[in-house]
């Protein structure tokens, strides 16, 4: 009587379990770049309030910063970012154009926001 094999040849194991460790692989590293979006994603929308609080600050203070550049430095979650920002005179009397550009701890862009505010008359001030 013949026995009756059982089981998978070692070839067969080398194969499945490469086919595996490639699978494992691919999805350890689609798993790590998911992380590093969400990361660069929550950081980004940190900046964008960093942006925006900046612009807020200059009209609830009613402050009308001169023509030129400031720099600053603001804490959002456990995040420190720095802020640029860029005052130029418009073609509109008593309208000044903003610019405020956050970068990250990296120093990578991570935010701009433009606005605008309306400057009292040279007389009136």
């Amino acid at each position: 009587m013949k026995p009756i094999d059982r089981g998978f040849s070692l070839l067969e194991n080398l194969i499945a379990l490469t086919i595996l460790a490639v699978a494992v692989g691919a999805a350890l590293r689609a798993g790590g770049s998911a992380a590093e979006t969400v990361e660069a994603l929550g950081q980004r929308t940190l900046a964008g309030w960093v942006a925006h609080n900046r612009l807020a600050e200059l009209h609830a203070t009613g402050a009308r910063p001169f023509p030129g550049r400031q720099q600053g430095e603001s804490v959002q979650g456990s995040h420190r970012f720095r802020w640029v920002q860029h005052v130029t005179d418009t073609q509109v009397p008593g309208l000044r154009a903003i610019d405020v550009t956050v970068f990250g701890e990296d120093g990578q862009v991570r935010a701009r926001l433009a606005g605008h505010l309306a400057t009292p008359p040279a007389s009136a001030r």
